[in-house]
């Protein structure tokens, strides 16, 4: 009790800081924290609130002006970060061009305190602040600040700064991650050059600034020519008639006042600028780290063998085994081919995914892992396909589908193209998932260049594949399978049974993103699929004459085609049905709807929050909500904590949850983010959740 009332005193103490009033501005250290922890870093800042039309200067002040200085005083083993500048404003008077701040300015540093801290101590910060405040005239200003901080076991937030503090961050420059710089032209009185845009850029920019970070190079006073074109961004800049020291890179930061995503978006994304033809034709603003690809690559191919083992594939993954248990009589070299088309296949695939995840999100679209199943047309006619596929395993009729490699029943078709569109059949199955390790290499992937993303999938296809193409490599471990039999039939039509329980999963998927309706266009397809069915294998098998095998399968095709024209005439996205799992429940977390505003109401508020993305396609999604996010423990711990919950649904396609995605350097489901009450630093946590992971992340 008496270590509490002191904690409580010293907590108190340490929010009198003071305020300290000059001429034309208060100042004031703040601590974003309550008490501090050992080595868990906290924010501090200098407040400084100007009197109406007085400013202070940015890190380049312009034409005139002086940058504010902050020179720290820490306790020993305690170390600071830069200042965090937060985006200008432009200052014009008369011929002059300035870059700095009115209003309430929050100049924000990261402090690093040491691992040997004592609770119950007190630490001392001390910071001499010096800055240049100016109207039309100026005045050099500086103070002496401190504020005592104790040590506690935990962090606390300091709620009176929040928002301040979540404000302060939104308005700072993020890296320029995938930019593209090239010097287009130069002469002595002007720079030219043009940035090409990242993938995921596809808004509209307006209102464009560049900051420069270099002082005494551009002229601050000469109208920016910016063209701002689908491909890209034009620049033109004003050079200094007398230049002192020329850098071989421009930096700076790039502001649309619109967002770069959007409102509510980044305003301000760092850049570098050759200024030499010499200094490389083309410039990237992030030069790419061979290490994170190389990292990416593996995570990719590790990830790529672990989705052999997700749910969404694991009803194709005994139909594989099968195909090996055929082989297993065959020479080595057609063991062989059949598994280098089947690896192809697969590569093939997942580089097809990429390229046209790549064109659409070049053409504005915001897109994903997994996106073709935001499409209801593609889940009709995924649906029919697998169908189709059930009712061939289960016997309705007889076709030398190509399942070489994937599994199947008929050698005579165990060709190359079999064996290629087995691999793609793999892949389509494979994407409602996400593997460990898959969704930090594919957030990664998407922000590269086109040959790094096309790289990173083929390693994703290899890595699945892999398996497969050990087992075509190394024969003899077919002779450890069971020797053909009639358990072969037994179990094909067994993978029927599962093939159409993946049916039923899909039309779950198709109700949540449309209606009923829609769903009953599906049922009515399938009806007249079976009946396609049916019919080519009663008069469509090799004892009938050819002319009426001709005409069976023109019928059964005809049928197929038609069907899915009804169940495209009967989609409605307008009237959706609304998902259960979304709903509050009794012995459920009350989950609520995400958006960016919440989350920053949210954090304002001091409250732990917990966001879902999850989507009804992604069956990695849906086991971790049984296994994890319903277990019973995991619920009490959410109620007593009163952790917010909220849930970004990606089922159907959505711009906000996709540039959220990429906020936290994702592009895929599921993802699971969690802001603790006392350090508001979002962890990520690992694509498979255990009830374990939850609760250890909770305390």
């Amino acid at each position: 009790m008496i270590k509490k009332i002191l904690l409580a005193f010293m907590i108190t103490s340490s929010m009198f800081a003071g305020v300290i009033k000059t001429e034309h501005a208060e100042v004031e250290l703040i601590s974003e924290v309550k008490t501090i922890s050992p080595a868990q870093p906290f924010w501090v800042a200098l407040r400084i609130k100007h009197e109406p039309h007085w400013h202070t200067y940015w890190r380049n002040a312009g034409d005139s002006g002086l940058e504010t200085r902050l020179t720290w005083a820490l306790p020993e083993g305690f170390s600071a970060g830069d200042i965090q500048w937060p985006i200008p404003e432009v200052i014009s008077y008369s011929e002059i061009t300035s870059y700095g701040y009115k209003g309430e300015l929050f100049l924000l540093t990261k402090i690093f305190p040491p691992e040997h801290l004592v609770p119950g101590t007190i630490i001392q910060i001390k910071l001499k602040a010096a800055w240049l405040i100016c109207k039309v005239e100026c005045l050099p200003g500086e103070a002496d600040l401190s504020i005592s901080l104790p040590v506690d076991n935990k962090t606390i937030l300091e709620k009176k700064w929040a928002k301040n503090f979540n404000d302060s961050r939104a308005n700072l420059p993020i890296n320029g991650h995938g930019w593209k710089t090239v010097l287009e032209n130069k002469n002595d009185s002007s720079i030219i050059f043009s940035i090409k845009k990242p993938s995921w850029l596809n808004y509209n920019v307006k209102a464009l600034h560049f900051f420069p970070y270099n002082a005494g190079y551009i002229k601050n006073t000469e109208k920016q020519k910016i063209l701002n074109s689908k491909n890209g961004i034009t620049l033109e800049l004003k050079l200094e008639d007398f230049v002192i020291d020329e850098p071989e890179i421009l930096r700076g930061i790039l502001v649309s006042e619109s967002g770069w995503r959007g409102p509510d978006s980044e305003k301000a994304i760092e850049i570098e600028i050759p200024t030499t033809l010499s200094s490389i034709k083309e410039s990237s603003n992030n030069t790419i780290n061979g290490e994170q690809i190389v990292l990416a690559l593996l995570f990719a191919f590790i990830g790529g063998i672990i989705l052999n083992l997700m749910p969404c594939v694991l009803p194709v993954l005994s139909i594989k085994i099968l195909g090996f248990v055929q082989q297993a009589g065959d020479n080595k070299q057609k063991i062989l081919k059949n598994g280098l088309f089947f690896t192809l296949g697969v590569i093939l695939s997942f580089l097809t995914l990429a390229g046209l995840l790549i064109i659409l999100r070049a053409g504005g679209e915001q897109l994903g892992w997994g996106f073709q199943l935001q499409s209801p047309i593609f889940i009709i006619i995924l649906s029919v396909l697998l169908f189709l596929f059930a009712l061939n395993l289960l016997g309705v009729f007889e076709i030398g589908i190509p399942t070489s490699g994937f599994g199947g029943s008929n050698k005579e078709h165990s060709g190359i193209v079999g064996s290629i569109l087995s691999g793609v059949a793999a892949t389509v199955l494979a994407t409602p998932c996400t593997a460990p390790f898959m969704g930090s290499a594919l957030g990664f992937a998407i922000t590269q260049p086109v040959h790094i993303t096309l790289l990173i999938f083929a390693s994703l296809g290899l890595g699945m594949a892999a398996p497969y193409l050990l087992l075509s490599l190394f024969p003899q471990w077919l002779r450890y399978l069971p020797k053909p039999g009639s358990w072969m039939n037994t179990l094909k039509q067994f993978m029927g049974f599962l093939l159409l329980a993946t049916i039923v999963w899909l039309v779950w998927i198709l109700g949540i993103q449309t209606n009923t309706s829609t769903v009953t266009g599906l049922m009515l397809t399938l009806l007249i699929t079976g009946f396609a069915g049916w019919i080519f294998g009663k008069w469509g098998s090799v004892i009938n004459k050819s002319s009426i095998r001709k005409l069976a399968g023109i019928v059964s095709l005809s049928l197929v085609i038609s069907a899915i024209f009804i169940a495209a005439s009967f989609i409605d996205t307008n009237n959706r049905l609304e998902d259960e799992s979304n709903l509050p429940s009794g012995n459920k977390i009350n989950w609520q709807k995400y958006s960016q505003e919440k989350v920053t109401q949210l954090l304002s508020e001091g409250k732990p929050i917990f966001i879902d993305f999850t989507a009804a396609w992604c069956l990695t999604c849906q086991v971790n909500k049984k296994v994890a996010l319903e277990d019973a423990e995991v619920l009490n711990k959410f109620n007593n904590l009163n952790v917010a919950a909220l849930k970004a649904d990606w089922t159907s396609r959505d711009s906000t949850i996709t540039r959220a995605l990429a906020k936290y350097g994702r592009n895929s489901v599921p993802l699971y983010v969690y802001y603790n009450a006392d350090n508001r630093t979002p962890v990520i946590l690992p694509e498979i959740l255990t009830p374990g992971i939850l609760l250890n992340i909770l305390k």
